[in-house]
């Protein structure tokens, strides 16, 4: 069903693109074999890996893949909106029909832009820096800095290379806490051991603090957070740290991802994670999906960073990536009294890596004292 589902858009793009063209039979017959076979990318994830979720190609042909299948998926959304025209011009003249040109062109944007996405979506990501006023801040935390990295994905299309790049550049953002909300990887220990060791290096003063994404219960979730402690990340699953300063203190807490209940494991639980934090003390939350942002802000959260959207990758397809996540999906939010940022991600899933006006990050946040 899943690559049934992937298969559709192709369809339509065989039909009502390729097909009406005025080209020999073989030529047709030729593309609309190299189409559908670009569209079952996750197929063969599969059969490369076990994984729908980590192809193990070399990264070149990760990224033609990317590219192809994006082509695809864009020229599928062109179409619809031709097709809309073409049946808008139908009830006006009857007898209108779509020329090749429009065919053509829409082909040539897709491909463009889908050539741009991916390079946007394998670039280092851009520092962001943002400010949160925190109420009850203590003094001491005024102008405290965390840089969150959030949905690395590393994998064949983020390998070691990028990562060292990538920690090279988070360790000059001079922050005082890293922390990491989630979706490390995309493979087992086995495949991601090199590609992850360069997280080794991520140094500041108060540590490297994480919580899983849902991408880490996809493979063997127990050996990937003995693996990533072994690292030196600190890991917050339905757990908190104590951050003080000169006898001043801020409470960082964490719970496990929303799907960790589906694979057998805790679910998300923020009593759990609250629990024994000194009292009157402002919480910053490690969340992968903001989904829950309401219930924290319920529960006295003054700021929750999440991730898992990938900001929606795509402007317009945000919107609907925005609705399974209870309309968060992309930067800052204001939840009563809580604020939520939604990290667009540092890297993202190797199945579809484009982006479109919605940029990677890693996001520098200095805490101010409200008021």
């Amino acid at each position: 069903m899943f690559h049934l589902i992937f298969a559709t858009p192709c369809l339509y793009v065989v039909v009502r693109t390729l097909w009406p063209l005025a080209l020999p039979l073989w030529a047709k017959g030729g593309i609309a074999v190299l189409l559908l076979a670009a569209s079952q990318f996750h197929y063969w994830s599969k059969l490369s890996s076990g994984s729908v979720f980590a192809p193990e190609f070399p990264r070149a042909m990760v990224v033609l893949f990317n590219w192809a299948f994006g082509a695809i998926v864009l020229l599928f959304a062109l179409q619809l909106l031709l097709d809309l025209g073409l049946l808008v011009a139908q009830l006006v003249r009857r007898g209108a029909t779509l020329p090749d040109g429009a065919r053509y062109a829409a082909a040539a944007m897709a491909a463009v832009l889908a050539a741009v996405g991916v390079a946007n979506a394998l670039r280092q990501p851009p520092l962001r820096d943002i400010t949160v006023e925190v109420a009850g801040l203590p003094p001491r935390f005024d102008g405290y800095r965390l840089l969150q990295l959030s949905d690395l994905h590393l994998s064949k299309l983020f390998p070691a290379r990028w990562a060292e790049a990538m920690v090279a550049r988070a360790n000059a953002a001079g922050a005082d806490l890293i922390v990491v909300t989630g979706d490390f990887i995309d493979g087992s220990v086995a495949m991601r051991r090199d590609d992850v060791t360069p997280l080794a290096g991520l140094r500041a003063p108060d540590g490297i603090w994480a919580v899983p994404g849902n991408h880490e219960y996809f493979f063997d979730y127990d050996a990937w957070m003995r693996h990533l402690a072994g690292l030196g990340v600190g890991l917050l699953p339905n757990a908190h740290a104590v951050l003080e300063r000169g006898g001043e203190r801020l409470v960082l807490a964490g719970v496990t991802d929303a799907s960790a209940a589906g694979t057998g494991h805790p679910a998300p639980d923020l009593a759990a994670a609250l629990a024994g934090a000194p009292a009157g003390v402002p919480v910053v939350l490690l969340d992968h999906q903001p989904r829950n942002a309401r219930a924290a802000a319920a529960r006295g959260v003054a700021l929750q960073l999440s991730g898992h959207t990938h900001g929606g990758m795509i402007v317009g397809l945000d919107r609907l990536v925005a609705r399974g996540n209870d309309g968060f999906v992309s930067r800052r939010y204001q939840v009563g009294t809580m604020t939520l940022y939604v990290s667009n991600g540092t890297a993202l899933w190797p199945g579809f890596a484009l982006r479109l006006g919605r940029p990677s990050e890693m996001t520098r946040i200095t805490l101010r004292r409200a008021g």
